[in-house]
């Protein structure tokens, strides 16, 4: 007996054994994709882990479908890494592997019904139903549910199939579907025929009469004259100014032979920077120091200032490791990021860097992978958001994670809810490969570590070229608004500061944390808020669309006229976000261009690139966004940035919010003056005296380092403190109020720590949904892994009480 053990993409924390031929047996390999049945009828794509002759005791093991891959797709570091993922941070190891795959290579069956061949039908014995299946199986071979679902015009066929089935006159058949395809492109040659000298005058004679015809040949020649490469289809058509209908004309007239050549979706195409990088006094000492580091330590923190030039010293270190042929792995917190971050790379290292995220098609994931697997010199670097950490690396030496603090590492749904950076230093570990964390504001854990003396820390506290830090100017709201010095949400100073600003010239930043017109709409009569229908918020005024929208659930209503509750006509907006900055600055400066930068504007593959191109080549001169631009962006010509409210940063129900709102307001400042020229900041806020705010302006990190970490101590939070949350789900609320009080008693019995809760969060229903969690800290002293197994059992526990089953609960590890 042969079996092989394997993960199935579904949300199952065991891995499941099938049985195998001996000849399959000697043929697969770890790593490799099988397809197999599992349930009923359906077949998923699994993956082969282990392979042994243990045979399983509780249920009898099915055969295997098929065998998918030739080689492994996956390696073995990567499982390991794996099943560390699905133990540390709670999840199933499906989850993992679905969540680590790209989906075109997770393969799901489709069911297709066939009509049997043996045999004679008595159509009178069928009803009208039945027949009309049988009917279209007489013109077409086989048909899928969704066409069985068309053809009755209605949802729940599986009866009408089932007696079908029943009556021996179908055939169902899981078939797989191979999503990826190659991408192929066309060619054209001239036909061998009229290669001599007599063939040309035959092919001039023929085309006497066709100008246009003769016209794309002439191109033709001239291109393969000058080109000495194949010759594109698109590229003949663009040079002759033709249609795809002539070349096609001069296909089937046989003048022409066509081809098709695979290649790689994601080509660079651009000039690679001959002359070397040359790096400053103070970038040279850091790039020496990170060296030295890397002796001892696996991990050193690079923590510049903004714009000290972090990325040229990354660029330096990249190249020495690819020099030894290893990989490297450059991680970004931003899709935003990367757009900008992969051309500055492609000028040094050329078709090296490939690129790994999500707004990237499902094909040109799986090229990404294929090249990343089979070694190849086109993904030696390569560039990407968080999921790009699970590619099958094989000889890993770096991994760059850049801007480390950033709360966008952490997956948030669905599991696995890994964080990138933690994760990577596990993964590096199993590669034998450095680690280096960059950013100008670290988060507190990553500079505690550093200063204890776990990770290496390397500080440069100058700007490249010795640009001084920008001037930080703070503007009393409060103060303003009392002597009407404001128009709309912008203060008489910072309207000053962009006019001088804009009158030089140069661009401005203005960084509102909030998109859409307005978070509320409030009727003056009565006080009622439109709220979701589904959710415990407010739903946002989005006046481009002119309608409310929930950004929770998606939920969207027409602007209302008139109150709901009261039917008075004196509804008013309250708040700001984005889209209203955007339009007061319209009224304010009508003949500059202004661009925004939220979710609303960059959807889409290309939705950033579009607006960072043309901010970058100075088509547009003021650029309003969220939190998308106070992230690593680097533009030479803004000279101001304004932050709108520094205040709706600093509130919020969260241990973390002072810290974020240090890295978030320095980071944005640090977008101005990049260049020679000293940039300019213009803080508008209610609380000008706030330690947060004096810390920005003083540019004081390690003040509001100490200050956190006192207050981490006191209150039992991270460094010195593991957070675990749990997260309850129901539609039910005095079910969900009662399982998670049970789910506290009994936590709180069995852990000799803080438990928190059950709470009620600041939003406490979403799609309909009622929300309780509950929080665990664990101290640095004891064993989380021993911690987790108890939590663990006690959740299976939750599981096994008939009347609780129905309550989704989610664990969040480490969910800061």
């Amino acid at each position: 007996m042969h079996f092989v053990e394997v993960i199935l993409p579904l949300s199952l924390a065991k891995t499941f054994t099938y049985s195998v031929s001996e000849a399959e047996y000697n043929y697969i390999k770890k790593g490799m994709r099988l397809a197999v049945p599992f349930g009923k009828s359906k077949i998923y794509t699994a993956l082969a882990i282990e392979l042994h002759q243990n045979e399983p005791t509780l249920y009898e093991a099915k055969e295997i479908h098929q065998i998918l891959d030739e080689k492994p797709l996956v390696n073995e570091i990567q499982i390991t890494h794996w099943q560390w993922i699905a133990s540390y941070y709670m999840c199933a190891i499906g989850d993992v592997y679905r969540g680590a795959m790209p989906s075109a290579l997770l393969l799901e069956s489709e069911t297709i019904i066939s009509q049997k061949q043996s045999g004679f039908v008595d159509e009178s014995q069928l009803s009208d139903e039945e027949f009309l299946i049988f009917e279209a199986l007489q013109h077409q071979s086989s048909l899928k549910i969704q066409d069985v679902m068309a053809i009755l015009d209605k949802k729940n066929i599986f009866p009408v199939i089932q007696k079908l089935v029943d009556k021996n006159i179908l055939a169902l058949q899981e078939e797989m579907l191979e999503n990826y395809t190659p991408k192929l492109v066309r060619y054209v040659r001239l036909h061998s025929k009229y290669e001599s000298d007599s063939g040309l005058n035959e092919l001039l004679d023929t085309l006497k009469n066709a100008n246009k015809q003769k016209e794309v040949v002439l191109s033709y020649f001239q291109l393969s004259a000058s080109e000495k490469r194949p010759i594109t289809v698109k590229k003949l058509i663009e040079t002759s100014n033709s249609t795809s209908t002539v070349v096609k004309t001069l296909i089937d007239k046989k003048i022409f032979e066509e081809y098709h050549l695979q290649v790689d979706r994601v080509n660079f195409t651009g000039k690679i920077k001959e002359e070397e990088l040359q790096l400053s006094d103070a970038q040279q000492a850091a790039f020496e120091n990170i060296k030295q580091n890397f002796d001892q330590k696996e991990v050193c923190l690079l923590h510049g200032v903004t714009a000290s030039g972090k990325t040229e010293i990354y660029i330096k270190l990249i190249e020495e490791y690819i020099a030894t042929g290893n990989q490297v792995l450059y991680l970004l917190p931003e899709i935003a990021l990367t757009t900008q971050l992969v051309g500055r790379l492609r000028e040094y290292f050329g078709n090296k860097v490939a690129v790994f995220h999500s707004k990237y098609t499902n094909n040109e994931r799986v090229e990404v992978w294929r090249q990343v697997i089979d070694k190849s010199p086109k993904a030696q670097i390569v560039i990407g958001a968080r999921s790009a950490l699970f590619l099958p690396f094989s000889n890993l030496g770096l991994i760059v994670i850049d801007e480390e603090h950033e709360q966008t590492f952490k997956q948030v749904d669905p599991a696995p809810r890994y964080h990138a950076r933690d994760a990577s230093i596990v993964l590096a570990n199993s590669h034998k490969a450095k680690v280096l964390l960059g950013s100008a504001t670290p988060s507190i854990e990553t500079f505690f570590n550093a200063q204890s003396g776990k990770y290496g820390l390397v500080e440069i506290t100058e700007r490249y070229g010795k640009v001084r830090m920008p001037e930080i100017e703070l503007v009393d709201l409060k103060d303003k608004y009392f002597r009407k010095k404001m128009s709309g949400h912008f203060s008489d100073v910072l309207i000053d500061n962009i006019t001088s600003a804009l009158s030089l010239g140069e661009q401005v930043i203005l960084f509102q944390n909030r998109r859409g017109y307005s978070p509320i709409v409030e009727c003056i009569t009565c006080g009622h808020v439109p709220q979701c229908q589904q959710c415990d918020v407010s739903l946002t005024y989005h006046k481009h669309k002119n309608q409310l929208r929930c950004h929770y659930c998606g939920y969207s209503m027409a602007k209302p006229t008139n109150c709901h509750a009261c039917s008075s006509v004196d509804l008013i907006t309250k708040g700001f976000g984005t889209e209203q900055i955007q339009q007061e600055l319209v009224e304010l400066f009508p003949n500059s261009k202004i661009g925004r930068m939220d979710q609303d504007t960059t959807r889409g593959k290309f939705g950033f690139e579009k607006i960072i191109d043309s901010f970058k080549n100075r088509e547009i001169d003021i650029l309003v966004g969220t939190q998308m631009l106070a992230k690593g962006l680097d533009f030479d010509n803004v000279s101001l940035v304004g932050i709108m409210n520094a205040d709706n940063m600093l509130y919020h129900p969260d241990f973390r919010a002072f810290e974020r709102s240090y890295q978030m307001m320095t980071q944005v400042s640090g977008r101005s003056g990049r260049s020679e020229k000293q940039g300019k900041v213009v803080i508008q806020t209610y609380n000008p005296n706030h330690n947060t705010i004096q810390q920005v302006t003083n540019n004081d990190f390690l003040g509001m380092y100490k200050e956190q970490l006192y207050d981490r101590k006191i209150y039992y939070y991270p460094p010195y403190y593991r957070l675990i949350k749990l997260t309850l789900k129901h539609r039910d609320f005095e079910k969900l109020k009662e399982g998670s009080m049970w789910l506290y008693q009994v936590m709180k019995q069995n852990l000799a720590m803080p438990v928190l809760g059950p709470e009620e969060p600041a939003i406490s229903r979403i799609r309909n949904e009622y929300i309780r969690t509950i929080m665990i800290k664990i101290p640095q002293n004891t064993s989380i892994g021993g911690t987790k197994k108890t939590i663990q059992k006690i959740l299976n526990s939750f599981e096994s009480v008939s009347q609780y089953r129905a309550i989704r609960v989610t664990v969040n590890v480490d969910f800061y």
